[in-house]
């Protein structure tokens, strides 16, 4: 049977679903004392950096950017982690049959974790233990997919026969955001020697936070460079 083997994962923004700019984010901090003149005035990165600066956060909710994330199982369920200011929508394996395409670690990925919670490091590992981990990914996805299959050739539902897929299966999901919470995400999905607090976030999640990160900043640049300047924390 064949199957396919995948290290990637992506977070491409929906320009068609994506709204609001940093001007926007500056006449919803300035309708309180300006009243509807405010719907009239611009961006400035001087208010945005005060807003951020002394966490006045709502008027950074004025906004929203959509993302299609191609994602092992496992990065999809951190996902759903972050729930305000976040809606998902995702493939069902209820409704569809699933593809055949599954997650392994590739030779960059660290496998060997020393110390204990919360104080970890990852080292590389040797090459053996790397092809131990690809073989045992691989053996473990053929397995499962071909009880798949055997299940819905039996005439199993599909909502029964995917219970044996494991985490490590391919997904597809909208994930749209406003800017304040998706600066949370950011504060706790990237390691940033910018960063007040330092988060130490699973690498798969933190490269599909890496692509979200770059559209965040070509969008929203003002307030991109406040989150930044202010140390990553989000308002």
């Amino acid at each position: 049977m064949t199957i396919t083997l995948r290290s990637d994962v992506s977070a491409t923004l929906d320009a068609d679903n994506t709204a609001g700019s940093d001007a926007k984010i500056c006449q919803a901090a300035r309708v309180s004392t300006l009243g509807s003149a405010a719907a009239e005035s611009g961006e400035a990165s001087g208010l945005i950096n005060y807003l951020m600066r002394h966490r006045h956060g709502s008027p950074f909710e004025h906004g929203q950017l959509s993302f299609l994330v191609e994602a092992p199982i496992f990065v999809a369920r951190e996902f759903m982690r972050h729930r305000i200011g976040w809606s998902y929508n995702e493939t069902s394996g209820r409704y569809k049959e699933l593809e055949p395409t599954f997650y392994t670690p590739d030779r960059w990925r660290p496998l060997v974790q020393e110390g204990k919670p919360g104080e970890y490091q990852f080292t590389q590992g040797t090459n053996e233990q790397h092809d131990v981990a690809r073989w045992s990914h691989a053996g473990a996805y053929r397995w499962s997919w071909g009880a798949y299959q055997e299940m819905l050739d039996a005439g199993i539902a599909r909502e029964v026969a995917r219970n044996v897929l494991p985490v490590g299966t391919y997904t597809s999901f909208y994930a749209t955001a406003n800017p304040r919470a998706l600066m949370h995400f950011l504060s706790l999905r990237t390691q940033s020697d910018e960063a007040t607090f330092r988060s130490f976030p699973q690498q798969e999640i933190e490269a599909v936070a890496v692509d979200m990160e770059v559209a965040f900043a070509a969008t929203f640049p003002l307030t991109y460079e406040a989150f930044v300047k202010n140390g990553r924390v989000a308002p």
